[in-house]
């Protein structure tokens, strides 16, 4: 069980409730802008308190009563639809801050196809540049699971394609889970990943 997660979340008067569970693989929150589905994911995250309920990703309870792990405890990593970027810092900077030891910055540079970016300041890099070194930021994080708000918006189609295929060899290769947020349900669909609407009921 990857996913396993029953919460409610306060987003000013709304209440936002969700309910899943998920084995591996890639799963989709699916609905419309505005539904709910960032506050969801920033829970996760630990960006924002529930109100009730559990989180529990990989066995490993990251909230429920008695229970809240501070984000930089809970092991995920994060990318944000707008990247994120530290404007200051070089690439290679910005994936030296988020580095642990267990990996090696330039291996996954590499892999990712971002070598020849680490010298590049994140102002001049392409929307899909810029993608690329938010999920190797991430993955040097030392994650044990990735997610995603969605990375494909201000793409051009096929950018947007580049990027969900990498999003997808991610997956395979550090055997990672995915939580992975979209308005978009083809999107979620050429993924191959499993949708969830944002209330947490199986659509696909």
């Amino acid at each position: 069980m990857s996913f396993d997660i029953d919460i409610e979340v306060a987003r000013g008067e709304r209440v936002i409730s969700c309910a899943f569970r998920t084995g591996d693989g890639i799963t989709c929150l699916v609905g419309p802008s505005g539904a709910g589905k960032t506050t969801i994911l920033s829970a996760v995250a630990g960006l924002a308190r529930p109100r009730r309920g559990h989180i529990v990703v990989r066995s490993r309870t990251l909230f429920a009563p008695g229970i809240d792990l501070p984000p930089e405890k809970r092991h995920c990593g994060y990318v944000f639809q707008d990247a994120r970027l530290f404007p200051h810092m070089r690439v290679r900077e910005n994936l030296d801050f988020a580095r642990r030891p267990r990996f090696d910055r330039n291996e996954i540079a590499e892999s990712l196809g971002i070598a020849h970016l680490l010298a590049r300041w994140p102002r001049t890099l392409s929307g899909g540049e810029t993608r690329r070194v938010a999920i190797a930021r991430a993955l040097l994080a030392n994650s044990d699971f990735l997610l995603f708000d969605e990375p494909l918006v201000s793409l051009d189609p096929p950018r947007a394609e580049e990027i969900a295929a990498l999003i997808r060899r991610v997956h395979e290769d550090y055997e990672l889970p995915v939580l992975y947020v979209t308005h978009d349900r083809s999107e979620a669909k050429r993924l191959g990943a499993r949708l969830i609407d944002f209330e947490g009921n199986e659509v696909a």
